[in-house]
């Protein structure tokens, strides 16, 4: 499961993002009760793009942001609530690593679901159904 954080340098300090990573997947996880899990753990994977200021948008002009971004297979993140938990444990995370100096209004958290049948993984591509089978292992 790629999470991808998007930042513009200097929104969030080298030192910090890290423990930044680790703590927006560790939400993810602990959302779906996922927290520990032998299949789904070692699958949450990620990097952080730092992206030179003035080269990041928002409304037209340049803007430094901080995007969280996920490609998880189509079970996850399809109730309401983890939605709204994400969402709002996300951006608390990034902005409390920015110093709380980088407003929330310019974090953006968005998640992409994987077509059914191309999760693919160690040369094999996964349906859904195998899996939430691996995943149900613990």
């Amino acid at each position: 499961m790629p999470l991808t954080l998007i930042v513009t340098e200097g929104v969030i300090p080298k030192d910090r993002e890290a423990d930044t990573m680790a703590r927006l997947s560790e939400t993810m996880l602990k959302l779906h009760g996922l927290t520990g899990n032998k299949a789904m753990t070692p699958n949450v994977i990620g990097s952080i793009q730092v992206v030179p200021k003035g080269s990041t948008f928002a409304g037209l002009k340049p803007t430094a942001v901080a995007i969280v971004e996920w490609k998880v297979p189509a079970f996850a993140f399809t109730d309401r609530e983890i939605q709204k938990a994400y969402v709002a444990e996300a951006t608390e995370i990034v902005h409390e690593a920015s110093g709380r100096r980088h407003s929330k209004d310019f974090i953006w958290v968005n998640v992409t679901h994987a077509v059914d049948g191309i999760w693919g993984s160690s040369g094999k591509a996964h349906t859904n159904a195998e899996l939430g089978a691996a995943v149900a292992l613990g």
